[in-house]
């Protein structure tokens, strides 16, 4: 299970991406991620860490991936990820941001970017 604790997204500027983030750290709840959800509501999102490529078996609906290194600079994004899909390994990615499907391009989030996730 994912901390119940809740997070904030933002960039380095100061723009919210999402305001209820929970992270997964254990390797259990970083195995489970978002499976059997049925939606991921925008402004919400998962930050699983350590990780470095995810998966989306069992999944329900697509997501974006954000994967950032240690400093929260953004390696590579994979817009709209489908069930049943996975990623490539992301070299140095520390972690990655899933989040509501579209949410990278109404964000304009763009690899170089640097993200900011403080808790509420």
């Amino acid at each position: 299970m994912a901390s119940s604790t809740t997070y904030r997204l933002t960039t380095a500027g100061g723009a919210v991406v999402a305001t209820d983030v929970a992270v997964a750290e254990s390797m259990w709840s970083r195995f489970c991620g978002l499976m059997g959800r049925r939606e991921l509501p925008d402004g919400h999102g998962l930050c699983i860490k350590p990780c470095s490529s995810i998966h989306m078996f069992f999944m329900r609906f697509p997501i974006d991936a954000v994967f950032v290194d240690g400093d929260g600079r953004v390696l590579k994004i994979y817009h709209s990820i489908k069930p049943w899909r996975a990623t490539g390994f992301v070299r140095r990615a520390k972690a990655c941001l899933e989040l509501a499907t579209g949410t990278a391009l109404a964000h304009q989030l763009d690899v170089g970017d640097t993200v900011l996730l403080t808790a509420d």
